[in-house]
């Protein structure tokens, strides 16, 4: 038995031919079409949960618009993400031309001030990846982290904590 060719296609068109008459699949009884006209009492056109074969629009991204109105270039827009990035990356320079502590320390208040910047701007583009709240503990305790960890780096640590010599000693045997 030939499939009319109208049928391979009538899926795409929510089990209709090009002319509007109803397919029926193999095995299955014919039904008779109700014919719906618009305006009759509970009456409504069937509609399709498939995505329209044309696009006709797209959405704007997400961090697009909202640290800046959108008539200023991307980067100033992103400032709030940028200045993170930029202390970020001066950080590592210092790290890397032999001071791991000031680097380490300006990584940590970078990341501070990024959960600050979160808290205290309704807009922040690109900054904002989960919602305010997490974004906020996320940024803000990894930064106490790295700065508590570059404050009681060896050498000659710039903050002594009592217990911290015992953890160690205690945990690396």
């Amino acid at each position: 038995m030939q499939a009319e060719p109208d049928a391979e296609h009538a899926a795409d068109n929510g089990g209709t031919r090009a002319n509007g008459t109803p397919v029926t699949p193999p095995g299955l009884p014919a039904t008779p079409a109700v014919p719906l006209t618009p305006g009759a009492a509970g009456a409504e056109a069937p509609r399709s949960r498939r995505f329209p074969p044309v696009t006709r629009d797209t959405a704007r991204p997400e961090g697009s618009g909202r640290a800046v109105p959108g008539a200023v270039s991307t980067s100033a827009r992103q400032w709030p993400m940028l200045s993170v990035l930029t202390a970020t990356a001066v950080g590592l320079l210092v790290t890397a031309l032999g001071q791991p502590r000031v680097g380490c320390l300006i990584i940590g208040v970078a990341l501070i001030a990024a959960s600050v910047l979160r808290r205290v701007l309704p807009s922040v583009g690109m900054l904002a990846v989960r919602s305010r709240f997490t974004d906020m503990i996320t940024y803000g305790l990894l930064g106490v982290a790295i700065t508590l960890l570059a404050l009681v780096m060896e050498p000659g640590p710039w903050l002594e904590i009592p217990f911290l010599e015992s953890a160690v000693r205690f945990t690396v045997r």
